[in-house]
C-alpha cells in the first residue's frame, strides 16, 4: 500500500464520522434520540424548577414568664422587596400570615407597649408549607 491510497482511506473514514456526527445533530435537534434511563435526552439532566408556592406562618406571642400577650403587633418584613405586613395577635397571643412566598426571605419580630422580640428568620431554604413560631417579647 502507498501513501497515496494511505490517505486516501483516512479521507473516507473521516468522511464517514463527519455524516455520522451531522446524523447525530439533526437527531439531537428533532428530539429524536431515545430517551436515556433518567428519562430525559442523552447529555446532562435537564434542569428543573423548585415547586415554589406559598406558605402560611403562624405562632404566638408570650411575654416573659411565657404567658400569651394579645394586642401585640406582629410584623413580617420581605428581605427583598423590604415590604411589611403587620398583624395584631389575638387574645390568646396567636398571630397568622397566610400567601407568603415561599421563594423569598422573611424576618418576624413583634412589639407591644414598648417590649420587641428578636428577630426570627424565615428562610427561602426552608421547604415547609406551615411555619409555627414563637415570639418572646422582652
Amino acid at each position: 500500500m502507498n501513501l497515496k491510497d494511505l490517505r486516501l482511506k483516512d479521507f473516507r473514514y473521516c468522511r464517514a464520522s463527519v455524516a455520522a456526527g451531522v446524523a447525530l445533530f439533526v437527531a439531537l435537534a428533532a428530539g429524536m434520540v431515545p430517551a436515556a434511563p433518567h428519562g430525559g435526552l442523552i447529555g446532562p439532566l435537564p434542569a428543573e424548577a423548585q415547586n415554589l408556592g406559598q406558605r402560611v406562618v403562624t405562632g404566638k406571642v408570650l411575654d416573659d414568664s411565657s404567658a400569651p400577650v394579645g394586642g401585640a403587633v406582629v410584623f413580617l418584613k420581605n428581605l427583598k422587596s423590604k415590604s411589611i405586613r403587620s398583624y395584631t395577635s389575638a387574645a390568646d397571643g396567636k398571630f397568622r400570615f397566610t400567601q407568603v412566598n415561599m421563594s423569598d426571605e422573611f424576618d418576624i419580630w413583634a412589639e407591644k407597649a414598648g417590649k420587641k422580640s428578636a428577630n426570627k428568620n424565615i428562610s427561602s431554604w426552608d421547604t415547609r408549607k406551615e411555619i409555627d413560631c414563637e415570639l418572646k417579647l422582652k
